[in-house]
């Protein structure tokens, strides 16, 4: 595991990041995967790193695993690199926002 400071500057890093709370990211998960056809149970809505980042939104930093560390880290280094990605045509624009929401970040939001 890592030391306290450096986990003290990943949980600030990681929530700086993921700007939608919890409820905000389960409802969006479950819109994104309903269809016409079907819809999953609300636990199972979402990709693997969609419910990895809601699992993290819900604990307390003391009961991060290994993995949720991982998870972090990734989350993080994916919405800097997507920050400082060109910009785009509006559609482009729409499936890059859609694509951060489901890690828990909205680039709409200040």
């Amino acid at each position: 595991m890592i030391d306290a400071l450096e986990m003290d500057a990943l949980w600030e890093d990681f929530h700086r990041a993921v700007n939608m709370t919890s409820q905000e990211l389960a409802a969006w998960l479950r819109v994104r995967d309903a269809d016409e056809s079907a819809e999953p149970l609300p636990e199972q809505a979402g990709g693997p790193t969609g419910q990895d980042v809601l699992a993290i939104l819900q604990k307390r930093r003391t009961d991060l695993t290994e993995d949720d560390v991982r998870c972090m880290y990734g989350v993080v280094d994916t919405v800097a690199e997507q920050a400082d990605a060109a910009r785009g045509p509006e559609a482009q624009e729409t499936l890059r926002r859609h694509r951060l929401m489901t890690i828990g970040h909205d680039p709409l939001r200040p």
